[in-house]
């Protein structure tokens, strides 16, 4: 018999990159008395890692809990970028409902679409949040036209049609239900969640049945499974069977060694748990995302979608370069081979595929950004390695045309830098479908059907070409066929001959022929990259040469050498950079660029073959 468990919501926050997912959950966790009156708390208090917090972004899908009147509302904030779709589609199973948070200025964006068709097809209500409310520029009254309009497109049923709109700025922590009356705090919000998001329903008395959504990974108890109680009850050393929806031959018999439920930010540790709770269980090897844990006497998995695949794809290699292994801990390729496969215990939209050489992976992910995090916290945590160029995963259809990914790109540049970007992306094969204005008359609007590997290596230029003041979004669009050769680079590398110490002296002569991205008393070797050029096809040069020194002097000889800052570039810019005849080498404390061949007359040779 079926009940509804009225003291428990389960909801998740999903959203557009930036538009404020994170800070509303700090919001809702503070006004429900999580914290203490004096307590201290940072911002954005669920971006736990590192690299969450210096860029501003949700990486990871997180869960927390509040009370409010009684009631438990278990909250999930998810990712906004669609390099990490992979983990919003699957949390959205252990929720009944989702508030979807949009901007009121910015409006609905691709994100805001991919991830609302996402829980349209799972038939979850949803509570639309207008946030930024605040904003000088907000136009909150279009906003929800806009949204509206979303809903229909993707064929909403009537019932989710009828949603409950409410105007909020997280920043300020208030929420109304009207956008002409600022409100006075979260309550109006806490009371939608009530109203309007469903129970989580159950039988109690059934064989327990649990779909873990999402993995953890701790060093001292290894895999935790984050999933909600769809019927019966879980207790500590209970026996349960792992199966999968997807892998009928997979049964599995364990022991629930530990169970936790959510409290504020923290995990407390309960007996057992029932229908509509969202739990974690540690102490099992074997449990992966999608698997769901049963009663023994009555085995039955719960349907998984499956995850989107991934579409862009890297080498990672063991480093062999001059300077290999004098500054990461990590250089093997049994330490390679450990750490990318032990990213998979918690990254669902990552593969990682050994190739026929022993010391290089193939590791394929969603996007440039979901590599490059991956790469980001690999030489944190003091592993050294060299990547090659990402590149995109073709497939073919059934009469053998060769198929690729395409993005759908939503631009928006002011007026003048329009002009420049359409020609950019009309030269890496981008098709201009849609054009306007926006922000009354100053800002273009442009949408266009782009293959991703014209995407690759564009971020940068586009910030260039639009002095900082463009945003680029782009979302997944399936595949379609191949568009043709796309040229990624126009202009060519500057690169040392000698190995070496780079000396001012040999720099002033060498900055004359490009861009360096090396200053002086840098080591160097032969093949490495040290700069840009002008031109077309790559120049060798000596950054070590030293001035012959003389007894004779002239007036002139003397004066200081002026050098130019070099261009130090970051992950990111290193990554869009090199080329497909490159690597980049990256260890703890330095990223170089070089070229794959390092020997200068082989280099010659293979070009030649070519």
């Amino acid at each position: 018999m079926k009940q509804k468990r009225e003291n428990v919501r389960n909801i998740a926050i999903i959203a557009h990159v930036d538009h404020g997912k994170t800070t509303l959950v700090d919001v809702l966790l503070k006004q429900s008395g999580v914290f203490r009156e004096n307590q201290e708390v940072a911002e954005r208090i669920m971006d736990s890692n590192d690299i969450e917090r210096e860029r501003g972004i949700t990486i990871l899908s997180k869960n927390t809990a509040v009370m409010y009147k009684d009631t438990k509302i278990n909250i999930i904030d998810t990712p906004g970028h669609a390099d990490f779709g992979g983990e919003v589609e699957r949390v959205l199973k252990m929720v009944n409902g989702v508030i979807l948070v949009v901007d009121a200025f910015e409006g609905a964006m691709p994100q805001t679409k991919f991830v609302l068709r996402k829980a349209l097809e799972l038939k979850l209500p949803v509570i639309v949040c207008i946030n930024k409310i605040d904003r000088p520029e907000a136009r909150p009254d279009e906003v929800v036209d806009e949204v509206l309009e979303l809903f229909l497109e993707l064929d909403a049923d009537d019932a989710q049609l009828d949603c409950p709109f409410v105007y909020a700025s997280a920043k300020a922590g208030i929420a109304s239900l009207e956008a002409t009356e600022p409100g006075s705090s979260m309550e109006p919000l806490f009371e939608t969640i009530l109203d309007y998001i469903p129970a989580p329903e159950g039988d109690p008395d059934e064989g327990t049945q649990v779909l873990i959504s999402t993995i953890d990974y701790n060093e001292y108890v290894g895999r935790i499974g984050v999933g909600k109680v769809d019927n019966g009850t879980i207790k500590v050393n209970q026996d349960v069977v792992i199966c999968n929806h997807h892998d009928p031959d997979k049964q599995i018999k364990v022991k629930v060694s530990k169970l936790y439920e959510f409290d504020g930010l923290n995990k407390v540790e309960v007996k057992e748990a029932g229908i509509g709770s969202i739990v974690a269980i540690s102490g099992i090897n074997d449990i992966k995302i999608g698997d769901t844990l049963c009663a023994p006497e009555n085995v039955s998995p719960i349907p998984f979608q499956k995850i989107s695949e991934p579409t862009i794809a890297m080498q990672f290699m063991v480093n062999d370069s001059p300077l290999a292994g004098l500054e990461g801990k990590f250089v093997t390729s049994r330490h390679l081979r450990d750490r990318l496969f032990k990213e998979l215990n918690t990254d669902v939209s990552l593969r990682v595929e050994e190739t026929d050489a022993a010391d290089c992976f193939k590791v394929s992910g969603r996007g440039e950004l979901h590599l490059s995090v991956l790469i980001e916290n690999m030489r944190r945590e003091g592993f050294e390695f060299a990547v090659s160029k990402a590149e995109v995963l073709y497939k073919k259809d059934e009469k053998g045309k060769l198929l690729e990914p395409m993005e759908l790109a939503y631009i928006d540049v002011p007026n003048e830098y329009a002009g420049s970007v359409i020609e950019k992306l009309g030269q890496r094969k981008g098709e201009l479908r849609n054009m306007g204005t926006i922000s009354g008359g100053t800002y273009t609007r442009l949408e266009f059907s782009i293959p991703a590997r014209g995407l690759i290596g564009y971020r940068g230029e586009f910030m260039t070409d639009t002095k900082g003041n463009g945003i680029l979004n782009t979302v997944f669009d399936g595949y379609g066929p191949y568009k043709g050769d796309i040229q990624y680079r126009k202009l060519g590398s500057l690169i040392a001959f000698e190995a070496g110490e780079s000396i001012t002296y040999g720099l002033y002569n060498a900055q004359e022929r490009g861009i360096l991205f090396i200053g002086p008393g840098e080591k160097v070797y032969s093949g490495m990259v040290v700069g840009q050029t002008g031109r077309s096809e790559d120049i060798e040069i000596n950054v070590c040469k030293k001035k012959q020194l003389t007894n004779t002097r002239s007036s002139s000889a003397d004066e200081a050498l002026r050098l130019t800052p070099p261009k130090i570039l970051s992950l990111e810019q290193s990554l869009d950079f090199i080329d497909t005849d490159e690597l980049l080498e990256v260890t703890p404390t330095n990223l170089r660029i070089r070229k794959k061949i390092l020997d200068p007359t082989m280099r010659k040779r293979a070009a030649m073959k070519k």
